[in-house]
């Protein structure tokens, strides 16, 4: 095997006075980071230089098939509509609800180019949290499918809010609108958008179990394109590529299988923009299944496809896999939870042709932070990588914030162009998560002698679901909803194919007959379908808790295995 060129040696190339990486230095809030310099300025000129790809497939779904150019005419005359016929003007909000339909990608760049900032809902949310994302943001137009207009059937009202509506299968109520109805145009309406406009605002939950809505910028999302694209250019010079040669050559746009929801900030920024920046087609999927996965690949002739490690288990272990000619794919990505050594093998196995990766980024960093590709993965899968050129990584101390050598385990710290300006109406939120630049990831981690980052453990009480984050503070407080809870905890418990399960222990009050089956009742309109716990133990003695009050959950985690049983 010929020798990998050396990290310094490489990010000194690509990131020199002229090359395509450079970066350069900004002021943010008195404090100095690096960012891209050759990162699109703003998405409305990611979009307008989307036209250049023409007739190219843009978006596919099941027979449905979207070029760039109509993308563009129906971006542009969403657009016109925002501002125009619901007065829309820059910095107003607009929010997104719906799952992975072509008019997701028209709703986001339209009110992007407006000038609005726009607000990814998660689709999976219950009524009461779509309805706390609305109210919260001050949103002035919703645009929805049919399943979240009729989820939110009782709320609309109250909120007086015009609604757009995709793909609506019946008679739309009072002053909603098809959004298929809605004109195309050839241009985008004037607007002025610099780099450090507001842009985006997803909504992450946090320790208190109320959602908050980090608040990015045009060049928080515009400059993870870059990031994106330097982890896959990184890899390829490592590797022993001559970087001219890739600069005259690049490679084809390809199609992307699409399994993660564009309401994360990996779908969104990573696999969304990604796409509209090579000119790559995006292969959408109604919701996750296996066997329609392989099809796709095998029909679209995919060549990359990023899930969380329990897709790809799931793609592995079907079997139509080993009858699927999958080899368009070049790249396989996994994320959203840590992925088993044991799984980074496997995929080199079957699909040797698909070069694995990872990485590691949160709603608050823009997505990506640190990369993990091709051979170094290989070498190290259960490192998420070394960072990007724009971010600055170290570990501290958690008690003193003093940074740590090499190899000793800390709080992982994030400072970087990519780190959003705070939280959405939360002051006090921003300035204990941000703290002269660097964002306070709350996440256990170690960091090698080559700088490549290990995430020993995550954030406090935090749950990974598939890739979905469950907070348990927010689970805890639905529980505690039920009258016949005195006292509740949730926990994750391992889980084959999901990395984690959710798990509550209740006590009830005496004289309780609640079963497991009504309390998951009682939640089902409470809290999203993925949050409501899989594996319940009720039982009447006290919950164990320190001196001041807290519930000892590594306590309670021994004692479920033998309570469950």
């Amino acid at each position: 095997m010929t020798a990998l060129r050396s990290h310094a040696e490489v990010d000194a190339e690509l990131t020199a006075p002229g090359a395509p990486f450079e970066t350069i230095e900004i002021d943010r809030s008195g404090v100095t980071v690096r960012a891209w310099r050759h990162a699109p300025p703003s998405l409305r000129a990611m979009i307008e230089a989307s036209r250049e790809h023409g007739d190219r497939d843009m978006l596919v779904l099941g027979t449905d098939r979207l070029s760039y150019a109509e993308h563009f005419r129906r971006v542009a005359g969403l657009a016109h509509a925002l501002v125009e016929e619901y007065g829309i003007r820059p910095g107003d909000r607009v929010a997104i609800a719906m799952r992975n339909y072509p008019e997701w990608s028209i709703a986001f760049f339209a009110a992007a180019c407006a000038g609005a900032v726009v607000v990814p809902l998660n689709a999976w949310w219950a009524a009461g949290e779509l309805e706390f994302g609305l109210r919260d943001s001050g949103a002035r137009v919703l645009l929805a499918d049919d399943e979240r207009l009729e989820r939110l059937s009782d709320v609309l009202p109250a909120l007086d809010l015009p609604v757009l509506v995709a793909r609506p299968a019946g008679e739309l109520p009072a002053g909603a609108r098809d959004m298929a109805e809605v004109p195309g145009a050839a241009e985008l309406p004037d607007c002025e958008i610099g780099p450090d406009d507001g842009a985006t605002i997803f909504y992450t939950s946090g320790t208190t179990g109320t959602p908050k809505g980090a608040f990015g910028t045009h060049r928080n999302i515009c400059g993870n394109v870059m990031s994106v694209r330097y982890a896959a250019a990184r890899e390829q010079l490592r590797q022993g590529s001559n970087l001219r040669e890739l600069l005259a050559n690049p490679a084809p746009p390809g199609a992307i299988l699409v399994a993660v929801p564009f309401f994360h900030a990996t779908g969104c920024h990573a696999v969304l923009l990604g796409a509209v920046s090579q000119g790559a087609t995006l292969v959408l999927m109604h919701k996750w299944d296996a066997g329609v996965a392989l099809e796709l690949m095998e029909r679209e002739r995919v060549t990359s496809f990023t899930g969380v490690p329990a897709m790809l288990t799931q793609l592995y272990q079907h079997p139509d896999f080993a009858d699927r000619d999958l080899s368009s794919l070049t790249g396989i990505g996994s994320g959203g939870a840590s992925a088993a050594p044991a799984l980074v093998r496997r995929t080199t196995e079957l699909l040797p042709q698909a070069a694995p990766g990872n990485g590691y980024g949160l709603t608050e960093t823009s997505s990506l932070t640190t990369a993990n590709r091709g051979q170094d993965y290989i070498e190290k899968p259960d490192s998420v990588g070394r960072p990007v050129p724009i971010c600055d990584v170290d570990v501290i101390d958690p008690a003193t914030w003093e940074p740590l050598p090499p190899g000793e385990l800390g709080e992982l710290r994030i400072r970087g162009a990519n780190v959003v300006t705070g939280y959405w109406n939360r002051p006090e939120a921003t300035a204990q998560a941000i703290v002269d630049g660097w964002l306070h990831t709350g996440d256990l981690a170690r960091i090698d002698e080559e700088g490549f980052v290990y995430i020993v453990d995550r954030a406090k009480d935090m749950i990974i679901r598939g890739g979905e984050n469950v907070y348990s503070a927010e689970v805890e407080a639905a529980i505690h909803q039920h009258p016949d809870v005195a006292d509740c905890a949730v926990i994750g418990i391992p889980h084959e194919e999901l990395g984690e399960e959710v798990a509550a222990v209740v006590q009830c009050v005496p004289g309780s007959t609640l079963s497991e089956e009504g309390l998951r009742e009682f939640l089902d309109t409470r809290i999203a379908k993925f949050k409501i716990p899989s594996h319940v133990v009720m039982q009447r003695r006290d919950l164990p808790r320190n001196a001041a009050g807290k519930l000892l959950k590594r306590d309670i985690k021994a004692e479920f295995d033998t309570a469950a049983g």
